[in-house]
């Protein structure tokens, strides 16, 4: 049952959807399993055992740390993501970790040794990961172009928006999101302070664009944001 739940973990991701029955079942071999729990570590970017993670359910954020031991939320991981040693290469002066954010989160991972064997064994699967990379270095330059092109408000209404259409439980207009991130939380994926996040939050409650609280955020019609 527990290699069954793996094969069906692998085979569902569509970084994997070139190869066969068979090899999904070679794959199995190496891959390791976990379950979290909300403010579980996952793992440290200076483990002497690098790994590459697949995210099945669940969400985590990544954090990094300043030599002042400053922390600030590098990115939010969410079903179906890879994250980890995804660059492949030894650099191992970065610090970061990886958290748990919400009750259930489920792992799938590969120790990064093995992973760059597998990327030279399957050529169809180095083009998939390739492919993968590519759209998550652009999500980062979009990112980044926003941090630097917009203000705060609109950052966080951007950020909403895509938070609802990719988790959002939608009714035609009205998006209700699960909540698993605190304003501090927003204010550092939005580059912003917790106060102001807290103020503009406030503002679109009194303009009745949102309702927020800690289990979930609603949002009566994703068209005004």
């Amino acid at each position: 049952m527990y290699d069954e739940l793996k094969y069906w973990y692998l085979r569902d991701h569509k970084l994997f959807w070139t190869l066969s029955m068979s090899q999904i079942k070679q794959l199995c071999m190496i891959t390791g399993f976990k379950k979290a729990k909300k403010g579980d570590i996952i793992y440290f970017s200076s483990s002497d055992v690098p790994r590459v993670f697949l995210l099945k359910k669940g969400n985590i954020k990544i954090v990094s740390v300043d030599e002042e031991g400053n922390e600030t939320i590098k990115d939010i991981i969410q079903k179906g993501d890879l994250f980890g040693e995804l660059e492949l290469d030894n650099d191992r002066n970065s610090n970061e970790y990886a958290k748990a954010l919400t009750d259930e989160v489920t792992i799938c991972s590969f120790l990064m040794s093995d992973f760059e064997d597998l990327l030279l064994k399957y050529p169809s699967l180095a083009l998939s990961y390739t492919k993968f990379v590519g759209l998550k270095m652009k999500r980062i330059r979009n990112s980044y172009s926003n941090l630097i092109s917009k203000d705060a408000k609109t950052r966080l209404y951007q950020f909403l928006k895509d938070w609802a259409e990719k988790e959002g439980k939608r009714t035609d207009n009205k998006v209700v999101i699960d909540n698993y991130l605190t304003q501090n939380d927003m204010a550092q994926i939005i580059c912003t302070s917790r106060q102001t996040a807290t103020q503009l939050l406030n503002e679109m409650e009194t303009k009745g664009l949102l309702y927020y609280n800690r289990k979930e955020i609603i949002i009566d019609d994703i068209t005004k944001l």
